[in-house]
């Protein structure tokens, strides 16, 4: 299998309008070469639409994150994960680790498709199963992950969940970040640790060749300073996944300027919600579910 120069100049699908008749593939594919595979979920399955990522080695391969969706009828991951394995190795079944860059539900829900599934390893998604699995100094450390001629390193970065990390992809230069940077809404549960988390983002990605930082959603339109309502399930207009390590230290230098307010602070291509109050989430998910229903 051979894939055209690597790039991330794609048409990503975003939902469908309501009543429409076009329909979207479940889970869309971008090859990022020929052993790199970035896979989004659909907004029609789930207005979450989170990205994935198919890291793929010369022993093994790492998929990060397993979507929002268990059902493998409407969210067929594991059978997409399998046929992209076998056009890149020609093994359906080439060894493969689930490994989550946080645990939230939206990232976690179709990892029992791959529990049955030969010479996987499903990592768990609480700190301790992670510091233990990758060798991890937790909450600050950094640990060296190989795949065979393949070379990652996995950054603790809590803040956002209890047990993010950010996957740094030395063939392909990607920073996986999760839902702790991203072009749209960053929570931070924890704030001192968010902060610390960023910080030792910055520094590193300064230290290291990072192509493109990659997060796991897309919220914000490509008009600068506004983003989607929480439950969309069509984002017309929406801006591209990647950021650059100047817009990630923009990032860290807007969560600084706003450490001592809690609220929702918007800028042009992110929003940081600094220590949500458990009422506002609660507010947040009837919204969200709220929108989904109507479809408004």
């Amino acid at each position: 299998m051979t894939h055209a120069t690597p790039h991330l100049d794609v048409c990503w699908n975003h939902g469908t309008p309501r009543r429409a008749r076009t329909v979207e593939p479940a889970i869309q594919i971008h090859w990022y070469g020929d052993r790199t595979a970035i896979l989004r979920q659909s907004k029609t399955v789930n207005y979450e639409a989170p990205f994935m990522y198919l890291l793929i080695g010369d022993q093994r391969a790492l998929l990060l994150d397993t979507g929002a969706t268990a059902d493998p009828e409407l969210f067929p991951l594991r059978a997409t994960v399998d046929d992209l394995l076998a056009q890149a190795t020609g093994d359906p079944a080439y060894p493969l680790v689930v490994a989550h860059s946080h645990g939230h539900g939206d990232h976690v829900a179709a990892d029992p498709q791959f529990a049955d599934r030969p010479d996987t390893t499903v990592v768990g998604r609480d700190a301790d199963s992670v510091r233990e699995f990758f060798g991890l100094a937790w909450p600050t450390g950094t640990a060296d992950f190989d795949l065979g001629g393949r070379a990652l390193t996995i950054l603790a970065t809590p803040g956002h969940h209890q047990a993010a990390i950010t996957v740094h992809d030395h063939l392909s230069g990607f920073l996986l970040t999760g839902d702790t940077v991203l072009p749209g809404r960053l929570y931070a549960f924890d704030y001192p640790a968010f902060l610390a988390s960023l910080d030792r983002l910055v520094a590193y990605a300064e230290q290291h060749h990072v192509t493109h930082v990659l997060g796991c959603h897309v919220e914000m339109s490509a008009e600068p300073g506004r983003d989607f309502p929480l439950g969309a399930t069509y984002q017309p207009g929406e801006r591209a996944p990647q950021l650059t390590v100047g817009r990630l230290k923009a990032v860290r230098d807007a969560a600084h300027a706003v450490a001592g307010r809690r609220g929702t602070h918007r800028f042009d291509d992110f929003v940081i919600v600094n220590e949500p109050r458990k009422r506002d989430v609660i507010k947040l998910l009837v919204r969200g579910l709220a929108h989904k229903a109507t479809g408004r």
